[in-house]
């Protein structure tokens, strides 16, 4: 593979010609900022990636983290990768300036992001989920908790975590009994386990802040009743400093298939009734607070099923443009050079149903992360909540089409190596066991269609499919060449049969097909995940095409522009179609699953 870990090109696309990030520096918020510092950020996120985390990849998956009782140990170099990675200032990056940080846009971060987690997913686990946790103090704890933990969280001197599952509970947060007894000096005492908790323990910082989910007694039932509470592994003393242990033990570790550098935790708060634990804004809203990080969370993990897709991508395809095998019409006598095997047409299908996945779900995140810098710099709060909604509507698309597709990328890049591909040798079988986690991470897939077709298509009167039909209207208006013209004409017999489908999936909700349907979600998924993919395929098919009709590009930009056009018709043309099943399925409310008795197993 090419020492490039993501191309400068692909990258200045999505950020300058398909979403024009450069137009952001106009803006009160990003004034400080032009193309050039957001080149530097980018080229010190690059910098760091290649030299301190791309090289133990292999060898973090090879030796994870063990416990011996008493502490965590790991190699060496994931600490090494970790405080450069603080040094930098990246933890800090998307914060305010007064904050300490650079005030970056998240379109930027996240192209930073894209270095790391292409990288070295499990190393780069440690400081992302540091800034999620930074993230919710700083929205929603009083000044006090901000003043004593984020600004040493924004230099990496204390990491984050967000400690959600139970054992019992999984998913299911309405059913969590972690609880919390004030204890009269403003303070609470948290006794319950949490299970999955990445990097809940570890020696990479001087404190580790877990933001825990929890019910005060006497709390309302279900969800209304989740408080949630700034839990550090050590109390600090009356200067701030991290001084006594406090009651949270690591009852052990988790041994994943993938992201295995990451340590994954069973924690125990409060086995000796003496866990001390601080209110984050007021009772019984911690699950509202805790959404903000999830939600960032579920961006995160979009982009990085992407960028993992990414990764088995650009493997695949230096391998299958230097490894030779067979031979093509029509020089495919036994005489005659065998061939590399990108020119066979099987391979040529598989490496572009890849660059469709990644580079699709990769642009689908970085829309995403434009939309939050427009939710940060709106002008007025109208524009704003059309712009929240529309972010709310797309969040399970953005977490779940590339966490279920960069897989798929990862298992084609796997089949082009062939017998290579399974073989620890070869970087693509790791980029697979690390991507499969993401369709379970941060809510399964599951959960992302039953999320968005209960509840986020209805949102606010369905503000965010009316935002989303103008964002698609004024794209498809933009569409100036013969192309990216074709294209929308091909996707919109599908969008009429979505406007049918939505009124059908309203009134049945209420009806007597309701199981049937709920049992289908992820049909309706898959169709509105696929649209709208389509459509920022399209976006990307109508830049391209606007560059080639200025003419006179080099030989490499022609091609990079032409092979955009290619996947974007590739994936209507082969992989849009594919919906017309889920169709079919919901709108003839199909019970084949909610009719499984489990008795007939």
């Amino acid at each position: 593979m090419s020492e490039e870990l993501v191309s400068r090109k692909e990258l200045a696309f999505q950020l300058y010609e398909v979403l024009d990030t450069e137009s952001l520096c106009e803006r009160e918020r990003y004034s400080e900022h032009n193309k050039g510092t957001f080149d530097a950020v980018m080229e010190t996120a690059d910098k760091i990636a290649r030299e301190k985390f791309a090289p133990h990849n292999r060898k973090a998956d090879l030796n994870e983290p063990t416990f011996d009782g008493e502490r965590v140990h790991m190699i060496p170099e994931v600490k090494e990768a970790f405080d450069t990675y603080a040094e930098s200032g990246l933890i800090a990056g998307r914060f305010d300036f007064e904050d300490g940080g650079m005030q970056l846009p998240e379109t930027i971060m996240m192209a930073c992001s894209s270095y790391f987690t292409s990288s070295n997913p499990s190393s780069t686990g440690y400081s992302f989920l540091t800034v999620a946790a930074a993230n919710v103090i700083k929205n929603f704890a009083c000044q006090s908790i901000k003043d004593k933990f984020m600004p040493r969280m924004l230099t990496g001197e204390f990491t984050g975590t967000m400690a959600l599952t139970e054992p019992h509970a999984g998913s299911s947060l309405a059913d969590i009994t972690t609880n919390a007894k004030p204890a009269g000096d403003g303070s609470y005492r948290i006794k319950g386990s949490k299970m999955f908790i990445s990097a809940g323990d570890h020696e990479l910082s001087d404190n580790i802040v877990h933001l825990v989910l929890a019910k005060i007694q006497g709390a309302p039932p279900g969800v209304k009743g989740i408080s949630l509470f700034v839990v550090p592994k050590y109390r600090l003393d009356e200067n701030d400093q991290p001084s006594q242990r406090n009651d949270v033990s690591l009852a052990g570790l988790i041994h994943k298939m993938g992201y295995r550098g990451t340590t994954s935790t069973v924690l125990s708060f409060g086995e000796k009734d003496d866990c001390h634990g601080y209110l984050v804004g007021e009772e019984h809203q911690g699950l509202k607070y805790m959404f903000l990080m999830m939600n960032e969370a579920r961006l995160g993990v979009g982009f990085g099923a992407a960028m993992l897709g990414y990764a088995g991508y650009r493997h695949s395809l230096q391998y299958a443009k230097e490894r030779t095998q067979g031979r093509v019409a029509p020089n495919n006598k036994p005489t005659d050079k065998p061939a590399t095997i990108i020119q066979h047409g099987d391979v040529k299908r598989m490496l572009l149903a890849q660059k469709s996945y990644v580079e699709g779900g990769m642009s689908l995140c970085f829309y995403a992360a434009r939309l939050v810098d427009d939710l940060h710099t709106a002008a007025t709060p109208e524009e704003k909540q059309k712009t929240a909604e529309l972010l709310d509507l797309l969040t399970p698309v953005v977490k779940a089409w590339p966490s279920e597709f960069g897989p798929k990328a990862n298992d084609l890049a796997i089949q082009i190596l062939g017998g290579s591909g399974y073989t620890r040798e070869y970087p693509v079988e790791q980029c697979w066991r690390d991507n499969r986690l993401n369709p379970i991470h941060e809510g399964t897939n599951g959960i992302q269609a039953l999320d968005l077709m209960t509840r986020k298509l209805w949102q606010a009167n369905g503000a965010g499919l009316v935002a989303l039909q103008k964002a698609m209207s004024e794209d498809f208006a933009k569409a100036q060449h013969s192309v990216s013209q074709q294209l929308i004409a091909d996707l919109q017999p599908y969008l009429g049969k979505l406007q049918t489908l939505i009124p059908l999936i309203g009134s049945e909700l209420r009806g007597e097909n309701q199981n049937a349907l709920l049992a289908n979600a992820s049909c309706f998924l898959t169709i509105f995940g696929q649209i709208v993919v389509s459509w920022i395929w399209i976006r990307q098919a109508i830049t391209a095409e606007a560059a080639l009709a200025k003419g006179q590009l080099p030989q490499d930009d022609e091609a990079f522009y032409r092979g955009k056009l290619q996947a974007a018709k590739y994936f209507i043309d082969w992989e849009l179609s594919a919906i017309n099943r889920d169709f079919t399925l919901l709108t003839n409310m199909n019970d084949s699953c909610s009719a499984m008795q489990e008795a007939w197993f």
